[in-house]
């Protein structure tokens, strides 16, 4: 046998087969990205800072708080059991003009859930977010970012969600780093038309950035909306 032709033969079979599967997941992946918010361009220098995970039975009206002190607005992606548990922080962060959005009802990872069980999370936390606040929420974060395709379309198709993910500025705050930690990688790395991930959930140190980072920015000429109105002045 000729050694050299096959492994010739061989390779050039392999390369081919390496750009036809690099095609279709290229295609999958595009196709997939299309209904997932991750950031976008903004030249009116807007941003939002999203908090998942919560309402916290402190931590929350905390946040609240700063948010008010700065006429600031955010996101909060709420776990349903959480807003059952204590609701008074979801109540008056719709009050005060913070958009809820629907983070499933016990934050399980959803891209190891049957149909029907993503269908019970999603109106799950829908139903008890919109008891409390009258509001139903138009986004969705899925719990650790995991998702599939399924998912993608049962949630934008069948449950009328815009997904929503986050920009590259994840402090991964969940880890407590410390407070300068937080604030200046964001301050140091965040651009117009950003979504910021943040939790208020077990994150004390959350808290106390927002005191430097709202500011500060706002002196740079950012405003802090919510994903709605940011997604909004996107497609206008």
């Amino acid at each position: 046998m000729n050694y050299k032709k096959y492994f010739k033969k061989v390779s050039v079979i392999v390369l081919l087969f390496f750009l036809t599967s690099t095609s279709l997941i290229m295609s999958y992946n595009k196709g997939d990205e299309n209904k997932i918010i991750k950031e976008n361009s903004n030249e009116n220098m807007e941003i939002a800072i999203t908090f998942d995970d919560g309402p916290h039975p402190k931590e929350t009206a905390k946040i609240l708080d700063v948010l008010k002190k700065y006429d600031a607005k955010a996101t909060f992606f709420v776990v349903g059991k959480h807003v059952k548990w204590y609701p008074d922080s979801v109540i008056r962060a719709s009050k005060e003009g913070h958009e809820i959005g629907n983070h499933t009802y016990t934050h399980p990872d959803i891209s190891t859930l049957s149909e029907e069980q993503l269908k019970t999370e999603i109106k799950d936390c829908e139903n008890i977010i919109m008891e409390k606040t009258g509001q139903k929420p138009k986004v969705f974060r899925p719990p650790f970012g995991n998702y599939n395709k399924r998912c993608l379309e049962e949630l934008s198709k069948d449950l009328g969600y815009t997904v929503v993910l986050w920009s590259g500025v994840d402090v991964r705050d969940w880890q407590n780093p410390s407070s300068n930690q937080i604030s200046n990688k964001i301050i140091n790395n965040v651009k117009p038309g950003d979504i910021i991930l943040l939790h208020d959930y077990g994150t004390e140190n959350t808290i106390k950035a927002l005191d430097t980072i709202i500011p500060s920015l706002q002196q740079k000429g950012y405003k802090f909306v919510t994903v709605s109105e940011l997604l909004d002045k996107k497609n206008r």
